[in-house]
């Protein structure tokens, strides 16, 4: 899982190596805790379009609480709903993102819209999608996700 994190920061750097650099900024040789949870973030969504199972189980702490506009899941319901196309995440156009951290737990804020089918039927929401992120050893896990669906 680390490559593909490794592999999808050098991508966001390539998209943006075009824009100059002010001395303060890093380069994207050495990403950031900031830069790795919001790949991490991005990832996820692609992961769950695909409906990829293992990178998904991996990401997902087996304490972690998903909350829908219909209700709670644990890890397991919510791998077995994508799983069995119960939720087929299509995509998520994030419009945007914001991160802070306290301790070790990172907390993302995410403003998109979630093109998605739920029991056999095709919607689109607007959602602010709340990502709690934990540190496990050298790896960040996905504690909770909750969306929050606003108005149009």
């Amino acid at each position: 899982m680390a490559l593909l994190i490794r592999f999808f920061l050098f991508a966001i750097c390539a998209g943006t190596s075009s824009f100059a650099l002010s001395p303060s900024e890093p380069d994207c040789d050495t990403p950031t805790e900031s830069d790795t949870i919001i790949a991490l973030s991005r990832l996820k969504w692609v992961w769950m379009a695909e409906r990829n199972i293992e990178a998904l189980d991996r990401l997902f702490d087996t304490q972690a609480m998903f909350v829908h506009m219909g209700g709670s899941m644990n890890k397991e319901q919510e791998l077995d709903v994508i799983r069995s196309g119960g939720i087929h995440y299509k995509h998520a156009e994030i419009h945007e993102t914001s991160l802070r951290f306290i301790g070790d737990t990172a907390i993302l804020l995410c403003r998109l819209q979630l093109d998605a089918v739920v029991g056999g039927n095709e919607v689109t929401n607007p959602f602010t999608v709340t990502e709690v992120y934990v540190r496990s050893g050298a790896e960040w896990k996905l504690g909770c996700i909750s969306f929050t669906r606003m108005l149009r």
